[in-house]
């Protein structure tokens, strides 16, 4: 039998949501082991001087647990 859990994590960038994405995975899997997926929940951008100044994502990871 397989048992999983799902944490979320909040990821930013100045690049993209991809970038976001991207970091927000490599950090999580420095800490989490048996990492299976990752679903995109929330994204938002913050605005200044008229221009996207930084990307942010809410990721619920989903790991399984070890026997």
């Amino acid at each position: 039998m397989t048992v999983a859990r799902v944490t979320e994590i909040s990821s930013t960038s100045t690049q993209s949501f991809d970038d976001a994405i991207a970091q927000g995975i490599a950090r999580a899997t420095k800490t989490l082991r048996n990492v299976r997926s990752a679903w995109i929940k929330e994204q938002r951008v913050e605005i200044k001087n008229d221009q996207v100044s930084e990307y942010q994502v809410n990721l619920l990871v989903t790991f399984v647990l070890d026997d």
